[in-house]
């Protein structure tokens, strides 16, 4: 793609609030003087907006204001102004019900803190999971020139000699322990080993996933996701994303440029080929869906399904994001894909240059941690989308992360009508459970939890656990984290909050799931899934008030994004009449 960059000098949008001499515009320059600034940094240069999500409750974004004096530094190098705006900070690790049930909240409160206040451009400081697409859900509905820089993954953990992946092994222990296989204060001090360092999850979870979306994407400087956030190099990152920011603003080049339907094809790709986060799904429909780019859940489908996973990473494989780093990073991967003709190569970057541009010259330091094609974690790894009378809009699955023996599979339903009900039960040896069946939790959906929690990958029954059994299918409206695995059928849509066939699903029924043909079918006749959707009413009140009710009232289902339909489409950034 070739960006013609805009005519410079021009009148800047900030100038709307500083430039000239009437009383509206003393009445904005003169407060900001109060903090010591000279009036010649008034005079028409980029105004950068640092978009930062660090808080102490948000602890991946820990050590996010540190950075941010990297960006403003590369700012004032590049003849801006930088200014730190503190937005919203959602943390999935701290945040209840769900840190997703506010990750349209936040995009929200940041589209209005960028429309509303004097920034030229953005830069986008993010780093636990759901930071990273609000702030871009944001960029889009605004179109103010941005940038994205992440806060990086925490370094490797160790345990016994063991690679400790952050949320992965909490998993694996946590099942451990319910097996027999492992103490509690074994468990207690593995835990010490699990977050050793500040930064993301240290696996492929959702955080480095979303960071690679977008570096994929075009939305961030090559190289920038795999960066550990304790390495002199993310700082020097930082820096250079400040000073990249400054020239986009001159040439305005915005996100509506660079996030086109074929930058999205090569995100999807690029999920695919790093074995990456089934909540990338819904991040990136809902970033499409700002944007105005029309996504699809078959979209990911068509797109990911002929793509081998060669990142060999946890949850899929073995290594951390730390050997991800020094084998080449993000950038090897595209490299890969451009040569197997499974990226678009003029999509357009932030640099200015097209992806291929930016990938083509770099080399591969470590084929056991980026794998070549014919040894791939699995030869088919996009996220698999499956449709039928159970999920007549669709519910996706990791082929990467299940296990083989499932993906054709066919069992007994056990049914959990929420998570309450599957807390009361998992536990309790009487359940009339056994590896063959299938579980199915219900109402974990956008509206339903609300928020779609991740709990999709529910804990297996100690009874099963104890028979060496690792993996059953799983079924529900919910997420689960991108450090979890297994056979796991997630965002069920139509959810079963909404009426869909999941809610009158009952133990006893029998459930077919089919990858390799994209089916998920409740063994149920048409008359009988009728008489029961007929009779069905809703399990749980709404909420009466509050953004739980707003939520509630406008939130979309996961096949589009989970994002409140009022957000939809790019809104632009227009100043307004100044009310002073």
């Amino acid at each position: 793609m070739t960006f013609k960059p805009a005519p410079w000098p021009r009148k800047l949008r900030s100038q709307h609030w500083y430039g000239g001499t009437s009383r509206d515009t003393i009445y904005h320059r003169g407060w900001m003087k109060n903090q010591g600034y000279p009036h010649d940094l008034f005079d028409g240069r980029p105004i950068i907006g640092i978009l930062n999500t660090w808080s102490d409750l948000t602890p991946c974004n820990g050590h996010l204001r540190e950075l941010a004096e990297k960006v403003k530094a590369g700012v004032w190098e590049a003849g801006g102004f930088p200014v730190e705006v503190p937005v919203f900070s959602a943390s999935e690790n701290t945040f209840r019900p769900t840190a997703m049930m506010y990750r349209n909240l936040a995009a929200l409160a940041t589209e209005e803190a960028m429309r509303g206040q004097p920034m030229d451009g953005a830069v986008l400081l993010v780093g636990c999971d759901k930071t990273t697409p609000s702030l871009l859900m944001a960029a889009a509905s605004t179109d103010i020139p941005s940038i994205v820089v992440t806060g990086g993954p925490m370094l490797n953990g160790y345990f016994r000699g063991e690679r400790v992946g952050s949320g992965t092994h909490l998993w694996k222990f946590s099942e451990a322990v319910k097996a027999g296989e492992m103490t509690q204060e074994e468990f207690l001090e593995a835990e010490a080993s699990m977050s050793r360092s500040s930064g993301t999850c240290n696996t492929m979870g959702t955080a480095s996933t979303m960071a690679s979306m977008a570096e994929a994407l075009g939305m961030a400087l090559s190289g920038n996701a795999a960066i550990p956030a304790v390495d002199s190099r993310r700082r020097v990152m930082a820096q250079m994303t400040g000073r990249r920011i400054v020239q986009m603003v001159k040439d305005d080049l915005k996100p509506s440029d660079v996030m086109t339907k074929a930058a999205f094809e090569n995100a999807i790709r690029t999920n695919a080929a790093i074995g990456g986060s089934t909540n990338a799904v819904i991040h990136l429909l809902a970033i499409a869906g700002r944007v105005g780019v029309d996504l699809t859940l078959d979209d990911w489908d068509r797109c990911g399904r002929d793509v081998p996973t060669v990142v060999n990473l946890m949850p899929s494989g073995k290594y951390l994001m730390e050997e991800f780093f020094y084998a080449g990073g993000l950038p090897v991967v595209l490299k890969r894909l451009g040569e197997a003709g499974l990226l678009h190569r003029d999509a357009l970057t932030v640099s200015g240059a097209t992806i291929w541009d930016e990938v083509k010259d770099v080399a591969n330091h470590n084929d056991d941690v980026i794998l070549p094609a014919e040894k791939a974690l699995a030869q088919s790894g996009g996220i698999v989308v499956v449709k039928g009378n159970l999920a007549p809009k669709g519910a996706v699955l990791k082929p990467s992360a299940a296990s083989a023996h499932l993906m054709a599979h066919r069992g007994r339903a056990v049914v959990f009508e929420d998570i309450d009900d599957y807390k009361a039960k998992i536990d309790d040896e009487a359940l009339d459970i056994d590896e063959s069946c299938v579980m199915v939790l219900k109402n974990c959906g956008p509206k339903g939890y609300p928020g779609m929690a991740e709990v999709g990958n529910m804990g297996l029954p100690p009874k099963v656990l104890r028979k060496g059994i690792t993996d059953m299918v799983r079924i529900s409206d919910a997420r689960m984290s991108g450090t979890a695995y297994g056979t796991v059928v997630l965002h069920t849509s139509p959810e079963a909050a909404a009426g869909g066939p999941l809610a009158v699903v009952r133990s006893g029924d029998f459930i077919e799931l089919d990858v390799p043909n994209r089916r998920l079918h409740l063994d149920i006749s048409e008359a009988e899934l009728a008489a029961r959707l007929a009779t069905w009413q809703p399990a749980h009140e709404q909420a009466a008030s509050g953004y739980a009710w707003l939520h509630q009232a406008h939130v979309e289902g996961a096949d589009t994004g989970a994002d409140l339909d009022f957000l939809k489409g790019c809104r632009g950034s227009p100043v307004g009449k100044d009310s002073h």
